[in-house]
């Protein structure tokens, strides 16, 4: 081969394998800088959650959450069920004022009408704001998973509380319908899916309700172990919460309460009213009975009733004891009758064996004890001393900014010494 052609050839090599050669590699730009959000306040309630749940082992996110903030007891408002505490969380006041005085009612305003956990009317729930109405007002944006309440347009009804009157009533700007198909993880990934939204868009107050924990408490009773698998699933769920923030790079302020405890009852601690059956309308019983005497049979109901007795106490309403913070409200029955804890009230003996559990009695019973903490970057750490859960309504105002109110019942006094410059 001539040089001339052996040149040729290895220019012609040289040209394929510049060819077969990738070009250099483009440095990737620098990675983008992650948003900068603000903190987003989340208030979680499980329901049912009796404080020493913590202790069985099976919370480990719960019991990170409670290392790294703060914790205490805290004792649910009378009665301890679960509407009327739901409701005192988010307005700040006890049921007696807030008036949502059970889980079951009526009103004398309303003749015919009772109220139960289904109902949604507006004028059951309009004596007074819940907190994402005040956040609203103030241009905050709110959302609720099932919340209790939430679904009702405050403000709409004929009589306007506060101040200002608004068409067809506010609601969270976001907000889902209860519905116990809903499952728990779908009811994070929904907070989690609003989170996601750009800035304009986005909820800066959330509320997220779990029932799992009651529903098996009522059914199985609160030391059963399937009350212990529930809890452990919550706690999951929990986690789900706090990991999917984390990739969202968005830094909250979680406050993790229960609305009661829970108590185990069964058929062997049954206290019955005795009381003739065309004598009294019976609104509501259980750990505590609420009841109207028929007219004419004022005399007999109270004469049989008003007192103590094995295992329960009966009054007028008037005179339900002052630290119950109980009985001025039109919608609470001429006569109350409240049970020793474990022990439940009713019309006549159990036809068959049952062990359950319950709440609704003395709001300061051990087993009534409601789960608190609250952990984030608005907070410090340590132990608060024992508070009542209208005291939750001024923290929450606290941390998302709002001006504190003097006309509710609760005080964030236990909190302050705990909270961070915010």
């Amino acid at each position: 081969m001539r040089w001339t052609t052996r040149i040729a050839a290895a220019a012609l090599i040289a040209i394929l394998q510049a060819c077969a050669t990738p070009p250099a590699q483009t440095p990737p730009p620098p990675a983008a800088i992650a948003e900068a959000r603000p903190p987003v306040t989340i208030l979680i309630s499980i329901d049912g959650f009796r404080a020493d749940y913590l202790q069985r082992g099976v919370t480990p996110n719960l019991s990170r959450l409670t290392a790294e903030g703060i914790t205490g007891p805290m004792r649910p408002s009378f009665p301890s069920k679960t509407f009327p505490n739901h409701w005192t969380l988010v307005t700040g006041m006890v049921p007696d004022h807030h008036g949502i005085v059970g889980n079951r009612m009526e009103d004398p305003a309303h003749p015919g009408e009772t109220f139960t956990t289904a109902n949604d009317a507006p004028y059951w729930w309009n004596a007074a704001q819940p907190i994402w109405v005040a956040a609203e007002k103030a241009g905050i944006h709110t959302g609720t998973v099932l919340w209790p309440g939430a679904n009702v347009a405050w403000g709409s009804s004929a009589t306007k509380a506060d101040h200002g009157d608004y068409p067809g009533g506010i609601r969270p700007r976001d907000w889902l319908q209860y519905n116990q198909a809903i499952s728990n993880k779908q009811r994070v990934d929904t907070a989690l899916d609003w989170l996601r939204r750009p800035p304009s868009n986005r909820p800066r107050f959330l509320t997220l309700y779990f029932d799992r924990v009651d529903m098996v408490g009522h059914d199985h009773g609160p030391d059963s172990p399937e009350v212990t698998q529930a809890v452990a699933q919550i706690d999951a769920q929990i986690g789900a919460l706090v990991d999917g923030l984390a990739v969202l790079h968005q830094p909250a302020n979680l406050v993790v309460v229960s609305d009661h405890g829970m108590s185990e009852t069964s058929d062997t601690r049954v206290v019955t009213l005795d009381l003739p059956a065309d004598s009294y309308h019976l609104i509501e019983a259980g750990p505590f009975a609420a009841l109207d005497p028929l007219p004419g049979k004022e005399a007999l109901v109270e004469k049989t009733l008003l007192g103590r007795h094995p295992h329960m106490e009966c009054w007028r309403k008037a005179e339900i004891p002052a630290r119950l913070r109980y009985g001025t409200n039109p919608r609470i029955a001429a006569i109350f009758c409240l049970a020793e804890p474990r022990w439940m009230i009713q019309e006549k003996r159990p036809e068959a064996p049952f062990t359950h559990g319950e709440h609704g009695y003395d709001n300061r019973a051990p087993d009534m004890a409601a789960l608190f903490i609250a952990a984030g970057p608005a907070f410090g750490h340590g132990t608060v001393a024992a508070f009542d859960n209208v005291d939750v309504y001024p923290l929450l105002r606290d941390l998302l900014g709002l001006p504190p109110r003097a006309d509710v019942d609760g005080d964030d006094a236990p909190f302050r010494p705990l909270l961070r410059s915010r």
